[in-house]
Formats: structure tokens, C-alpha cells, sequence
């Protein structure tokens, strides 16, 4: 049996073409439309890219409609029951889980990149002393290109895991000295006998007056999160980096562009825009009139963290860290916080309510997030950048995937456009 393909029928020029249908491993085939403008002189309209494949990629798959995620044919939830961040970082950026021995290599590798240069701590100073953490993370993340920018030959394998290595392992440092600076604090360095999340924080909360010990509970939740926000495919950041990353730019300024993206608030935002909305509810008396409120189409009011864009059953990262939000609860006895306290309610709503079973709006990972953050004492304008930590290990997986592609080209939508025909210039005064 020959390839499969699809006929396209030009009715007004009386032209038909086919088009080659390419196969996936799993999910929908896929129209190769590449040479259609070579054909037939039209290009396709998909605004937003929903029903555009802009690449070929082994890195994660989803299932929306069945509420399905896997890492490079893994299930997530077995991924998060059975794994650290680590062996999940190791998993995306090579192919396959390590063994031990490539485990402990890999791990050693991350944990002695993880300090940053002094001078790059100094930029921390030139920033306005309120701006916002993901303003601060970009332009770090960024400047990092100037520090490495004779190290690297995007085409060189090792330079790729190189640099792989190191945007992995200084993120979380970067992110805790943002922190640190909102808060007025010094900043911590690196302990090499931690593990990722452990570090992470340390960096965030220890002060250099006391001994601070990571709690296990809260170190295991943090490694959840990292695991669960590590990829989600070609969503809009990822294919940020990509586009950035396909005219060549360096990694670094790459995953700035990235980081630039997941701050926009229908992307990264969304937990925090839970803790805004938690905020506008300000007690659980109020829950009915805001439910009543939500259930109204005409009322521009929306419960965030609920529902999702992808999954339509249910999100399976949530299910996930629903029990780990609990435990960080139980663990730090924040449930006399009015923010919890609501938040737990519109839980319980969310999970027996009619309405919003219906319609499927379920507790999204968004809305457990946003809860863990706030009981660990993170401000909200620092919840993207918790985000922005683990998605790196995303990012960088797909940059490294791009480059090695053989058919790697440099990204160039085409448009439909619809200004002014060609028109007269016209002087000043005849204007």
C-alpha cells in the first residue's frame, strides 16, 4: 500500500493536487501542506496555529480529549510516582530514563553548574527595585548569552549539552536570587550536597544567621510541581523558543524568549490569576454570590484554575498534585488562612456542583500550584517564575531536538493580508 494523501480541488481553476498525509506514532495524522502555495498559489489560515503541526517532535504527547500526558511515551502518572525531577530533566533532553550510573553523572553535572558568575549577580542591581520578578528572570536568563557566547557552536552536540546543562541547573539559582532581591534579602548560594528541589529552597527561604533545614514534604511537593510544569508540548512559549531558536540564536537568548512568553497571563499566569481571584472572593461567605456569578454568561466574572484549554475530561497533573497540595496543608497548618479556606471550598464545589460537573470545569494544576505557593509564602508575582524553572528543561529539550533536525528551517509564517491595495504617494499638500 502506497503513502496515504488527500485530494485538494481548486473548483475555480478546475486543479486538483494531493497532498501527503504524514502518520504519527500516536494522534492525528497530519496534511503535509508545505508545497500547496508551489500548487495551487494559496496559503492556509489557522489563527493561533490550533490546528497547525509546526514540527516533527518525540518529546510529549497529549491527549486532551481522554486526559492524557506522557514524556517520551511515559505516563505522567507514573512519572510522578516513581521519579525525581532529575531522572524526569535526564528523560527530556536524552530519549530515555538514566540508570544509576548516568543518574549520579547527570545529577553531579547539573549540581556543579548550578552557582552563577559573580558579575552576572551584579545585573541583579541595575533593576528597578519593585520590578516584577519575570521582567528580572528575563533579562538574567538573557544576559547569560554574553557570559557564554564564545562556548558555543549550535551545531557541536556537546556545545548543545552543554549549554542544556547549564540553563538547567542556574534557572533555580536565578529564580531564588530574584526572590531574594524582591524581598530586600542576600542571596544564597548553592549547597552541592542538596538535591534540585531541596536547593531551590534553600536558596529561597534560608538566612545566612541560621541553619535551615528543607522539609521533606515540601521538598517532594516542589519536585512534583517541577515535574508536572516540565513540557506540555508546542504551547505558546515552547514555540516561542523554537521560532527564536530556528534563526540560530544563541540557547540563552533563546529561553529568554521563551521565559518573555509564559508571562503573558493566558499562559504562565494562570496560577496566579487564581491567588487574584481567591484575593476578589476575600471569604468563603462570599462563595455563593461568586458562584452565582460565574454560572451567569453575562457576568464578565470567571472562577480561574478551573476547566482547561487542552484537557476536556479532566487535567491528569492535577489529580497528581491534589494530594500533595493537602499534604503541604496538613504539613503547615495553613488552614485557618481565609485564601485556603476558600480555596478548599471551590474545591469542593467545583467536584460535587452540577454545574460545573457538566461542563467539566474541574480543579485545574493551575489552582493546586497557586494554593502550594501561597501556603509556602511566595508572592504571586513570583509564581510564573516557579514555572518558568521546571518548563526550562522543556525548552531546552525541544531547542536541542530543533537544531539537531536535518529539516530544520528557519520559521516564517505567512499571512493573510488584508491593508491597502497599492495606492499613489501624495505630498504634504495634496494630504
Amino acid at each position: 500500500m502506497g503513502e496515504k494523501s488527500i485530494k485538494v480541488i481548486d473548483s475555480e481553476n478546475n486543479v486538483e493536487v494531493e497532498l501527503p498525509l504524514l502518520e504519527p506514532s500516536e494522534g492525528p495524522a497530519t496534511v503535509n501542506i508545505s508545497k500547496l502555495y508551489q500548487n495551487l498559489g494559496y496559503f492556509t489560515f489557522d489563527p493561533g496555529f490550533m490546528s497547525t503541526a509546526s514540527c516533527r517532535s518525540a518529546i510529549t504527547y497529549i491527549d486532551g480529549d481522554n486526559g492524557i500526558l506522557r514524556y517520551r511515551g511515559y505516563a505522567i502518572e507514573e512519572l510522578a510516582q516513581n521519579c525525581k525531577f532529575m531522572e524526569i530533566a535526564y528523560l527530556l533532553v536524552y530519549g530515555e530514563l538514566p540508570d544509576e550510573a548516568q543518574f549520579a553523572e547527570f545529577e553531579n553535572k547539573i549540581t556543579h553548574h548550578t552557582l552563577i558568575n559573580e558579575n552576572l549577580r551584579s545585573f541583579f542591581n541595575g533593576f528597578y527595585h519593585d520590578a516584577h520578578p519575570m521582567a528580572v528572570m528575563t533579562g538574567v536568563v538573557g544576559s547569560l548569552s554574553a557570559f557564554y557566547h564564545g562556548e558555543i557552536n549550535i551545531h557541536n552536540p556537546e556545545d548543545r549539552e552543554m549549554a542544556a546543562i547549564r540553563l538547567i541547573a542556574k534557572m533555580p539559582t536565578i529564580a531564588a536570587a530574584c526572590f531574594r532581591r524582591l524581598r530586600g534579602e542576600p542571596f544564597i548560594y548553592p549547597r552541592n550536597e542538596l538535591d534540585y528541589s531541596a536547593n531551590f529552597l534553600r536558596m529561597m527561604f534560608a538566612q545566612p544567621t541560621e541553619d535551615y533545614e528543607v522539609d521533606p514534604v515540601i521538598s517532594r511537593a516542589m519536585d512534583l510541581l517541577f515535574i508536572l510544569h516540565a513540557d506540555h508540548e508546542q504551547n505558546a512559549s515552547t514555540s516561542t523558543v523554537r521560532l527564536v531558536g530556528s534563526s540560530g540564536a544563541n540557547p540563552f537568548a533563546a529561553v529568554a524568549s521563551g521565559i518573555a512568553s509564559l508571562w503573558g497571563p493566558a499562559h504562565g499566569g494562570a496560577n496566579e490569576a487564581v491567588l487574584d481571584m481567591l484575593n476578589e472572593i476575600d471569604s468563603t461567605e462570599n462563595i455563593p454570590r461568586y458562584i452565582e456569578r460565574a454560572k451567569d454568561k453575562d457576568d464578565p466574572f470567571r472562577l480561574m484554575g478551573f476547566g482547561h484549554r487542552v484537557y476536556k475530561n479532566y487535567d491528569p497533573r492535577a489529580t497528581i498534585i491534589r494530594q500533595a497540595c493537602h499534604d503541604v496543608l496538613d504539613k503547615l497548618g495553613d488552614r485557618g488562612d481565609r485564601h485556603m479556606d476558600i480555596a478548599m471550598r471551590l474545591e469542593e464545589i467545583a467536584l460535587e456542583d452540577e454545574y460545573f460537573v457538566e461542563r467539566k470545569l474541574y480543579p485545574n494544576v493551575d489552582f493546586y500550584s497557586g494554593i502550594i505557593y501561597r501556603a509556602l509564602g511566595i508572592p504571586t508575582n513570583m509564581f510564573t517564575v516557579m514555572f518558568a524553572i521546571a518548563r526550562a528543561t522543556g525548552w531546552v529539550a525541544h531547542w536541542m531536538e530543533m537544531i539537531a533536525d536535518p529539516e530544520l528551517r528557519i520559521g516564517r509564517p505567512r499571512q493573510l493580508y488584508t491593508g491597502q491595495k497599492e495606492r499613489a504617494f501624495k505630498p504634504f499638500d495634496q494630504r
